[in-house]
């Protein structure tokens, strides 16, 4: 008993140690933009951002005027009508305007017929719309926004799911914070964002502790974006143990029953 009792207070350093260690390893690098060290204020770099209609996208496209019936007919039918538009014209919520941009590229759009509006972003768009509207309607108005924007939040977040995007200016950590933030075991210094570009897909991995982040092309994200939030060695250890535990209690079960099931064959026959 004092040879147990004695190898007991020569590990119990060692494990207290070690518990150090994880704790130290699972709350570190848990602050976004912990690189900007003890400054209080500055500057960060902004990123090239815009955010360009694709193939595949839905868009809402409205046009209004100060006399509703001479622009109807560059609107779809069944239309109820939806926003302020600053020339006494108002209208409802409820109107959905659809367009979907198919595989070139283009819209079929009343009156004016396929226009071409990949690559373009929706102010763009809009300004020319104005330019062809307005040659045959004063002072008309133009919204249009990119309504199927969403993006895929997933791995060490709270809350993993797709999000609807109402604005064109998301950010990463916008998605972040709308999928719950990352749980403790995320790697702040490694976010991969994947993003479909023409025929292809392409990946970035991101270090959010790095205030350069802001100047990353995938700081504000796009639509269809993919975030993949990597965990920990602490979670992914943790992953094997459970896995490990699990595969052993499989086989004990196995083991105790048919253990058992020998066990009821050798008294049948004993008592026979």
């Amino acid at each position: 008993m004092k040879s147990i009792f004695a190898a007991l207070r020569r590990l119990a350093p060692a494990a207290v140690m070690a518990l150090s260690l994880a704790a130290c390893h699972t709350t570190s690098h848990l602050t976004y933009m912990e690189n900007l060290g003890d400054s209080r204020q500055g500057t960060l770099s902004r990123s090239d951002y815009k955010v360009t209609i694709q193939p595949e996208d839905e868009l809402q496209i409205i046009v209004t005027s100060a006399i509703p019936a001479a622009t109807s007919e560059y609107n779809l039918p069944n239309s109820n009508a939806s926003f302020s538009t600053g020339t006494g014209s108002i209208l409802t919520d409820s109107q959905q305007q659809s367009y979907f941009v198919d595989r070139d590229g283009n819209i079929a759009f009343p009156k004016l017929g396929a226009i071409h509006v990949a690559s373009l972003t929706t102010a763009e768009l809009r300004e020319k719309l104005l330019q062809q509207i307005g040659k045959h309607v004063k002072d008309p108005n133009v919204r249009v926004l990119i309504t199927n924007f969403h993006v895929n939040v997933m791995g060490e977040v709270r809350n993993p799911h797709r999000i609807h995007v109402a604005s064109e200016r998301f950010s990463i950590f916008d998605a972040l914070a709308a999928a719950g933030d990352m749980t403790e075991y995320g790697r702040r210094d490694n976010v991969t964002v994947i993003r479909e570009e023409a025929d292809s897909a392409r990946y970035v991995r991101l270090d959010l502790r790095d205030p350069a982040i802001t100047a990353s092309p995938y700081y504000y994200l796009r639509q269809n974006d993919v975030v993949i939030v990597e965990p920990n060695d602490i979670r992914q250890a943790n992953s094997r143990y459970n896995q490990n535990n699990a595969f052993k209690l499989s086989v004990i079960s196995t083991i105790v029953g048919a253990v058992s099931v020998i066990a009821s064959l050798v008294i049948a026959l004993a008592v026979h």
